[in-house]
Formats: structure tokens, C-alpha cells, sequence
């Protein structure tokens, strides 16, 4: 029976988001945040999100692909807008590039550190692997105008500031991200839906997969919006120490979006790992492309109502180095995606940007 693992709800995604929600409301409610608090807070928060990420697993067995791809992608992402709209209206240093950096940090992170170890790991396994080419150059293409637009574009428009739109140039662009990534979810769910197949299910029915018990399918469906409200809590609880904990590092303050990005991925960067060594290398590419159309198409309409309506700042353009490894890695992906055929070679080139990407993150 494949997926059996997701046919019931382990203690711990119920203990996870219990815990985080019971210290995250105690915190809160008291104003009290002591060292070691902070340090519970931090391990929670992971946790949390490990365990937002099973019930959204169950959920999306039940609704099948590329649907379960789509759902894991946007879990994920609901947690990391949460965390970004935390430090906005905490008004830390540096709020004002949290959107930009944890965006960018999101995109490095899925277009290269995960496709790099899925094709090196994969590859090392399989030699070579395929995925269909219709999904990877459809999604590549509405992927390359929404970064361009929302990281680089700012850049070379005066009327907005300094790496910044103006407020009528912030709405369009947010609507026409927006709408364009709404476009791509309708595509990929109803009207090409079989370009996001695997091959050998493409035209046909997919391999069933033993459908979860109504009992845990209906405890997922409570579970996953208790987990993602725990992240939110204990994102509000850290955001303060975070900030002040990159700046007494003596870090620049794009690491907090590293940070960020890292943590929500780390669970949908392990589920397309091990699908890429499973020789589903289509999987992995949904969830990849996925989650970095996410990561714009739902950040950025969020982040511009809070700016517009608060009256913040909103500064989106990257600097010179960042536009580099931007444009590299996105014609990088469109010609390791562009064959249908991957190999090892294609996943250290990846890597290779991603090593890089974080050296500069670090040292400016």
C-alpha cells in the first residue's frame, strides 16, 4: 500500500502545534520572553512547521496531483507570508527588504539548493532521469517574468525611489503577479492538467494511492490551520530576537530573509529530495516550480496591502550581485529544464550558484 504512512496521525503532529500554541498564547498574553523561552519558541516553531506540513501531505493524498503538489507548495507559503507580515508591521530593522529578501532567499533556495540535490542525488541513483517538458517550460516561463518584475524591475523605475515602485506601480504589479500565478494554478489543476503527470500517467489514470481514513482526513483538515496559526504566533514571539540576533552578529539584515525562507522550505525541499530519488523527478519538479510561484505570486499581493494600507515602505529591487545570480540561476533552470533530461551534472551546477548565493548573503 503506497503513502501508507500518511494514513494516520502520528503523537507528534498533534503534539507540535498543542505546544507551540499553548507557549506561543502564554508569551504573548504576558508580555514575558526570557532566554530560555525564546529558545523553546525557536525549536517549536520548527516543529510546527514539520507538522503543518503531514496534514497538508494527508489532505493532498486525498485530492491527488498535480492538485497535491499545489496545496503542499501553498502551505508552505501561507507560512512564510505569515512570518514576513510579522516583521513588517513589527516594524524591526530592516522591515521594509524582509518581502524582497525572504522572496529571493525562497527562489535561490528551490531553484537551486533543492533541484541541485535532487538532480545530484537522483542522478547518483538513476543516471538520468526525465520529467515532462510542457510543465517545467510553462512554469519557467511565468516564474522568469514574475521575478523579473518584482526583483529586478524596480530597479530602473525613478518615480518610486531607490529600488522601490511608486504606489500606483506597486498595485500593478501586485495585481498582474497575482492574476498571472492564478492563470498558472488554472492551467495546472483543470485545463492542462496532465502536462503536470508523471509521464507514465500522462493520458491516463495515475497509480491509485490507498486514500486516507475519513477520520484522519477530517482531523488533517482541523489540524493544518491549528499548526499554521501556531507558526504565526511563535513568528510574532521570535521576530524581535531574530532581528537583534542577526544585528549583534554583526550579519546584514537580508540573512533574517534567509533565515525565513529556509525554514518553511525545509520540509517541501525534503519531499522533493526524496521523490527525486524515488525516480519521480516530475513530483519534484511540482513542487519545486511550485513553491517558487507561490513564494511571488502570493507574497507580493500580500505584502503591498500592508505597505499601501499601513503606509510602509516597500523596498523590492535587488542589489547589483543579487540581480547577477538572479538572472544566472533563472537561465541556468531554463536550459536544465529545457531537454526533459537530467543528470548529476546539472544538479552541481545548481549547487554550485547556491554556494555562492549564500557566501554573498553572508559577505556582501
Amino acid at each position: 500500500m503506497k503513502e501508507a504512512h500518511l494514513q494516520q496521525l502520528p503523537l507528534w503532529a498533534w503534539l507540535w502545534p498543542v505546544l507551540a500554541l499553548v507557549l506561543g498564547a502564554g508569551a504573548l498574553a504576558t508580555g514575558a520572553a526570557p532566554a530560555w523561552l525564546l529558545l523553546l519558541a525557536a525549536v517549536l516553531l520548527g516543529g510546527a512547521v514539520f507538522a503543518a506540513v503531514h496534514p497538508a501531505e494527508i489532505v493532498a493524498l486525498r485530492v491527488g496531483q498535480p492538485l497535491g503538489s499545489l496545496l503542499l507548495a501553498v502551505a508552505v507559503t501561507v507560512i512564510e507570508v505569515s512570518l514576513i507580515a510579522t516583521l513588517m508591521l513589527a516594524g524591526a530593522e530592516g522591515s521594509e527588504e524582509v518581502a524582497r529578501d525572504a522572496v529571493f532567499s525562497a527562489v535561490m533556495i528551490v531553484l537551486n539548493g533543492v533541484i541541485g540535490l535532487c538532480l545530484l542525488l537522483g542522478g547518483r541513483r538513476h543516471h538520468e532521469q526525465v520529467f515532462r517538458l510542457d510543465a517545467a517550460s510553462g512554469a519557467m516561463a511565468v516564474l522568469g517574468v514574475l521575478a523579473t518584475f518584482v526583483l529586478i524591475l524596480p530597479n530602473y523605475v525613478p518615480s518610486g525611489g531607490e529600488h522601490r515602485f511608486s504606489s500606483l506601480q506597486l498595485i500593478a504589479v501586485a495585481v498582474v503577479t497575482f492574476l498571472l500565478y492564478v492563470v498558472f494554478l488554472f492551467v495546472q489543476t483543470v485545463r492542462h492538467r496532465d502536462y503536470f503527470l508523471p509521464l507514465a500517467a500522462a493520458g491516463k489514470h495515475a497509480e491509485p494511492h490507498a486514500p486516507p481514513l475519513p477520520k484522519v482526513l477530517r482531523a488533517s483538515a482541523i489540524l493544518l490551520p491549528l499548526s499554521l496559526i501556531a507558526v504565526i504566533m511563535l513568528a510574532k514571539l521570535l521576530s524581535f530576537p531574530l532581528d537583534s540576533a542577526v544585528d549583534a552578529a554583526g550579519l546584514p539584515q537580508s540573512v533574517v530573509g534567509v533565515v525565513i525562507a529556509a525554514v518553511v522550505l525545509t520540509p517541501e525541499g525534503l519531499a522533493a529530495t526524496l521523490s527525486a530519488i524515488r525516480n519521480d523527478l516530475q513530483n519534484s519538479i511540482n513542487l519545486v516550480l511550485g513553491s517558487a510561484l507561490a513564494s511571488i505570486g502570493l507574497t507580493i499581493p500580500v505584502v503591498t496591502a500592508i505597505a499601501i494600507g499601513t503606509g510602509r515602505p516597500l523596498t523590492l529591487g535587488l542589489s547589483a550581485e543579487h540581480q547577477v545570480l538572479l538572472l544566472l540561476t533563472l537561465f541556468t533552470s531554463l536550459l536544465t529544464l529545457g531537454t526533459g533530461r537530467t543528470t548529476i551534472l546539472q544538479g552541481a551546477v545548481h549547487l554550485g550558484i547556491f554556494v555562492i548565493f549564500l557566501v554573498l548573503s553572508i559577505v556582501p
